[in-house]
């Protein structure tokens, strides 16, 4: 299985980027993951709804010329549907068992995610109601996939 986590915006917190290299080596003996990071659009502090619009739309047209049409896509949105961790890991046990080898998981820059994205999108997840850094975000999903794995092979580290 190959997993892609497709993202906005770069990292530049040592922290984070610690533990998402953490979680990735975590992951090497469960799946190939690789993270596309994407530059965000340069836009000042105050956009209009229009400005906004054509920002998460350049942003969208990146994040699409990344996925392949054999790709299950699925975006973070926080409209989405919220899973426990089991029912992530039955989803991508479900997914494999179904003949899916290419899994995109999509997180957007700081406007969010553009029309065309979320159309292409297989399953909108949500962590929670809350907003989330989406830098941060990074880390919670790849702890999150990691801990999918471990669920699905019966390994100790899921409470």
């Amino acid at each position: 299985m190959k997993i892609n986590v497709i993202t906005v915006g770069k990292l530049k917190e040592k922290y984070l980027k610690q533990g998402i290299a953490e979680y990735t080596k975590r992951l090497g003996p469960y799946t190939n993951i690789e993270i596309v990071e994407l530059p965000d659009e340069k836009a000042p502090e105050n956009l209009s709804s229009a400005e906004e619009d054509e920002v998460k739309r350049k942003e969208g047209q990146r994040i699409l010329n990344k996925i392949s049409t054999d790709t299950y896509v699925i975006t973070l949105e926080i409209k989405g549907k919220q899973l426990t961790s089991e029912q992530l890991s039955q989803k991508i046990d479900e997914l494999t068992t179904y003949g899916k080898s290419k899994i995109a998981f999509v997180i957007g820059g700081s406007l969010g995610l553009s029309e065309d994205v979320m159309k292409r999108s297989d399953l909108a997840l949500s962590f929670s109601k809350m907003t989330f850094p989406h830098q941060l975000m990074r880390l919670i999903l790849l702890e999150q996939v990691y801990r999918a794995f471990r669920i699905l092979r019966n390994e100790p580290y899921h409470k």
